[in-house]
């Protein structure tokens, strides 16, 4: 049983999922690693054809949730990057090292964003184009 702050986390995420329509789900794990440990993967189709993936490892430390990592990778129908928010440690140069946003031609320095607001994010870039 995943600790409560987790659990709450985890049913706003899918709450806020099943508010969209004309989104499919390929993939959804929520994967417990332990009371206070998750590792999330969701893969959604946006309209059929665009894929956005999140990829979050969150656990509680001091009684507030904290991301260990995340992903949020957003592409076109032909498989084109459209953005990625990461992490990941390969932009030392940048001002918040490690986040940042890549984008289709450059990378730009860029806080974590909330996972609610990469889904709005990419599904007004489908709404909108």
């Amino acid at each position: 049983m995943p600790h409560e702050l987790l659990a709450q986390y985890l049913n706003a995420i899918e709450q806020t999922i099943l508010t969209y329509p004309n989104l499919y789900i390929d993939r959804y794990t929520e994967e417990i690693l332990t009371r206070d440990r998750v590792n999330l993967r969701i893969r959604i189709r946006i309209q059929q054809s665009n894929l956005l993936e999140i990829n979050e490892a969150i656990v509680i430390f001091d009684d507030q949730l904290t991301t260990l990592d995340y992903r949020y990778h957003y592409q076109d129908g032909q498989n084109q990057l459209i953005f990625r928010y990461d992490s990941t440690p390969h932009f030392p140069n940048l001002t918040i090292f490690p986040h940042h946003k890549h984008l289709p031609h450059t990378v730009i320095a860029c806080e974590k964003p909330e996972t609610q607001q990469v889904l709005q994010e990419a599904i007004s870039i489908v709404t909108y184009s």
